[in-house]
C-alpha cells in the first residue's frame, strides 16, 4: 500500500533533485550538480502484459554536458520481488532512453537500507548476466542535520534528513532545527517543506513532535504580519475596550494551544506526567514559559530535565 510517507520519500527529489548529488558527494561519491532536470513519465510498462511504475523518474543534464536518468524508489520494508523489478527498470530505461540509468532507493530503517544495497545478481552462480547496484540513502548514511544553521544552508536536505531519521533518538532535535530554519525562509519554501516533512514522517511519534513544533509560531510568537494586522485593526477605529477583550481572548486561546501542544509532545516522548506536574502546566499562563518548556521537551532525556532547567534564575 502506498502511504503518504512513501510518497514524500521520493517526491522530495522532484522538488529538489540536487539532494541526490549533494548527499552522495558528502558520502565520497562526487557527482556533478544538475544543471537542468526533466521529470519523465514513471510508467515503465512494455506492451501490456504487466504494469510497472517507478516512484519518480528524472532526467539529469549536468553542466559538463553529460546526462543520466535518476530512478527513485521509496522502500519501506524488505521485498524480494523488488530485486526483479529494479533489474527490469534499469534495463528498460536504458533500452528506451539510451541514457545510463541510476537507481536510487531511499529507506527509513537501517535493515531495509542494508538489504537494498545489493549487489543484485541476475543469472546462474557461475555467470552473472546482469548485476544491479542501487544507490541507497537511509539512516545509516544520510547525515543527521541537528543545528538550525546547518538546516538553513540546505532546507531540502534537512527535510530529507529529518524524514529519513524519523525513528532516531535525536529526531526531535533535527525537527527543531528544521522548524527554526523554515521560520527564516520564504513562505512558499516553508509551506512546501513543512508539508513534505509531515507526509514523510507518517504515523511516527516524530510526526506529533513536528505538528506541535509548526504550531508554535501561531501559539507563542507575535509575528510581524500579526502585528501589522493588529495595527490595521486599531487604525480602523475599533473601540478600545472591545480591542482589549479580543486581545485577552486571543491570549487565552494561545495559552490553551500551548498547554495542549506541550502535553502532546510530553506524551509522544513517553514522559510520565504526574498530577502535580499536570496542575503546574495547566496553571501556567505565561506563553514564554510554556514555549521554553516545549522547546526543552523536544530534546530532553527526562521530564525532570525539562522542568528543572526551565526554572527561572534567581
Amino acid at each position: 500500500m502506498v502511504t503518504s510517507s512513501h510518497e514524500a520519500m521520493h517526491r522530495i527529489f522532484q522538488q529538489d533533485p540536487g539532494i541526490f548529488a549533494r548527499t552522495f558527494t558528502k558520502l565520497g561519491f562526487p557527482l556533478a550538480e544538475p544543471a537542468t532536470v526533466s521529470l519523465l513519465t514513471t510508467d515503465v510498462t512494455e506492451i501490456r502484459p504487466l504494469e510497472r511504475r517507478l516512484d519518480t523518474l528524472l532526467r539529469i543534464d549536468t553542466a559538463s554536458g553529460g546526462s543520466y536518468l535518476l530512478a527513485v524508489e521509496a522502500q519501506g520494508r524488505k521485498d524480494p520481488d523488488k530485486h526483479g523489478s529494479w533489474a527490469y527498470y534499469a534495463s528498460y530505461l536504458y533500452a528506451k532512453y539510451r541514457l545510463p540509468p541510476v537507481l536510487l532507493v531511499v529507506c527509513q530503517d537501517a535493515a531495509t537500507s542494508r538489504w537494498a544495497q545489493g549487489p543484485i545478481h541476475i543469472g546462474i552462480p557461475e555467470w552473472h548476466c546482469l548485476t544491479v547496484r542501487p544507490f541507497v540513502l537511509g539512516p545509516d548514511n544520510v547525515p543527521a542535520v541537528t543545528t538550525t544553521a546547518t538546516a538553513a544552508e540546505d532546507i531540502p536536505l534537512a527535510a530529507f534528513s529529518a524524514i529519513t531519521h524519523s525513528h532516531h533518538p535525536q529526531a526531535g532535535t533535527m525537527l527543531t532545527a528544521l522548524a527554526e530554519a523554515l521560520k527564516k525562509t520564504d513562505d512558499e519554501t516553508s509551506a512546501i517543506f513543512t508539508e513534505i516533512t509531515e507526509l514523510g514522517l507518517g504515523n511516527t511519534p516524530a510526526a506529533t513532535i513536528w505538528r506541535d513544533l509548526m504550531a508554535i509560531p501561531t501559539a507563542f510568537f507575535r509575528s510581524e504580519t500579526a502585528e501589522k494586522l493588529r495595527d490595521e485593526g486599531r487604525e480602523k477605529g475599533r473601540e478600545e475596550g472591545r480591542q482589549q477583550g479580543r486581545e485577552e481572548g486571543r491570549e487565552e486561546g494561545q495559552v490553551r494551544n500551548a498547554v495542549a501542544s506541550l502535553l502532546r509532545v510530553l506524551h509522544a516522548r513517553g514522559f510520565e506526567v504526574s498530577d502535580e506536574l499536570l496542575a503546574r502546566i495547566r496553571e501556567c499562563q505565561d506563553l514564554d514559559t510554556l514555549g521554553r518548556w516545549l522547546e526543552l521537551t523536544v530534546t530532553a532525556k527526562s521530564v525532570d530535565e525539562v522542568f528543572a532547567a526551565a526554572e527561572p534564575q534567581s
